[in-house]
């Protein structure tokens, strides 16, 4: 039970929502000493979230697509608790963006572990997405237009199968 609670994307949202949280301008009340050694590093030019906790637990979270290879954009967190990019984990699961990760079938496997059924219950970590946007500007930008691109092309290729099922042709 310890090792699924190290790996929940809660609490990669619970870091990432404290580091968002100090570095904000907000003047607030000190923060209980279990958050302090809450830290966004870059090693080599990737991301990882680190915690340490009681002095006696370390985390180091990378924050690595294994699929793209780059840092995540979108992230989520499968049921098995990997992470990938929102596209990257469409992508392997056979889905479309417009489908979402819910529509992807049982026998679908994670990537990385093989274990089924893990894109059903799919966790956007919405803090971390925050948190990388504000630490990775340039980078931020840039994945965000080439998104936009992928999303608009499935879109449109969504709405036209869609019209055509409609009008029967």
């Amino acid at each position: 039970m310890h090792k699924e609670i190290l790996q929940s994307p809660w609490l990669y949202e619970l870091m990432a929502f404290h580091i968002n949280l100090r570095e904000t301008k907000v003047e607030s009340s000190k923060a209980p000493a279990l958050f302090d050694q809450f830290f966004l590093t870059f090693k080599d030019g990737k991301p990882s979230l680190t915690c340490e906790l009681f002095d006696s637990i370390k985390i180091d979270i990378d924050l690595t697509c294994p699929i793209c290879l780059d840092t995540v954009f979108d992230p989520v967190s499968l049921t098995c608790g990997h992470i990938f990019c929102y596209m990257c984990a469409c992508s392997a699961a056979s889905v479309s963006i417009v489908d979402g990760l819910k529509s992807a079938v049982t026998k679908q496997k994670c990537p990385l572990c093989r274990e089924n059924a893990v894109y059903e219950g799919a966790v956007h970590l919405e803090e971390l997405n925050i948190l990388l946007g504000r630490r990775c500007p340039e980078y931020w930008e840039q994945r965000l237009h080439s998104e936009r691109v992928e999303r608009v092309k499935q879109i449109k290729e969504h709405w036209e199968s869609q019209c055509r099922a409609f009008l029967g042709v």
